[in-house]
């Protein structure tokens, strides 16, 4: 198949006739209507009816569109990356991440990232939500433990461990035997002993407060208002000034971070230059090392 022809083709598709085409492109009417032409007898079926009023698109010239538009949009994206050097990230960079992380990290992430290539903006939505990249245009998205997704592709930079934690005025359980304990846990949980350190300590948390936020349900334990199952990036810190006591483990749960991309889309500088910065910013695959 003809690429040029397939390019004509969307160029009139898109501008809604031979005329404005034309004027957009700087190519002749005549020529454009003969790629077309030429690419109907290709394909052998009709692309565009023409009338009176105008151009409109068959429905197997609809379909070519449906399927062809991001493709050669991502043809033109690599044509113009090759001439301008694929070593130089530039343009908005617009990133999806959870609410806690992009609170935590990635006001001074973004930052730095913008300070190592000027030529990049970076726009961070902080949303729990999980977007869709294509529709929504995102370049990027931080996203805690995906799951499998054929359109998406990118690393895992960070792991966390859940940890259970509390004031050091709470007494800590005996273990060997569930043990109620107040509890202060977020406003989805439905009930569930916490079983730490492979079983060595099993809790019954006896809900007293239930927070919507990980960073309230922390403060909250601080304040001594019972234990809490949190990462322990975000407690790293209160525990080295024993604001808190570490009571054990969830064993065998590591949530981990990943930066994505659509993987229909040829990578281009900015988000390449974005998921090695990010691994960058974890060189030891942990957040609390980092926390």
């Amino acid at each position: 198949m003809d690429l040029n022809a397939l390019t004509d083709f969307a160029l009139v598709a898109t501008n809604g006739g031979l005329g404005k085409a034309s004027r957009a492109s700087g190519r002749s009417k005549a020529t454009l209507s003969r790629r077309i032409a030429d690419l109907e007898e290709q394909l052998g079926v009709r692309l565009i009816e023409r009338s009176a009023r105008g151009l409109k698109l068959t429905e197997a010239g609809q379909m070519l569109m449906d399927r062809t538009e991001g493709p050669m949009h991502e043809v033109a994206d690599a044509m113009t990356s090759a001439r301008e050097g694929l070593s130089v990230p530039r343009g908005r960079l617009r990133i999806a991440s959870p609410v806690l992380f992009s609170q935590l990290a990635m006001g001074r992430i973004c930052a730095e990232f913008c300070a190592a290539y000027p030529e990049v903006a970076c726009e961070v939505v902080a949303d729990d939500r999980l977007v869709d990249l294509v529709e929504e245009q995102f370049d990027a998205a931080i996203r805690i433990s995906p799951s499998p997704d054929s359109s998406l592709v990118g690393r895992c930079f960070a792991k966390d461990r859940l940890v259970v934690v509390a004031a050091p005025s709470v007494p800590v359980p005996t273990p060997g035997k569930v043990s109620p304990v107040p509890g202060v846990v977020s406003t989805n949980f439905q009930g569930g002993n916490w079983t730490l350190d492979d079983g060595r300590l099993v809790l019954e948390p006896i809900p007293r407060l239930r927070l919507s936020s990980f960073l309230m349900i922390r403060d909250a334990a601080i304040a001594g208002a019972g234990a809490a199952l949190i990462p322990q990036s975000i407690a790293w810190n209160q525990l080295t000034r024993g604001e808190l006591v570490q009571w054990g483990t969830v064993s065998g749960v590591e949530p981990a971070l990943w930066v994505l991309h659509t993987s229909r889309r040829l990578p281009a500088p900015k988000v390449r230059a974005f998921v090695e910065f990010m691994c960058a910013q974890y060189p030891q695959g942990s957040l609390v090392l980092n926390g």
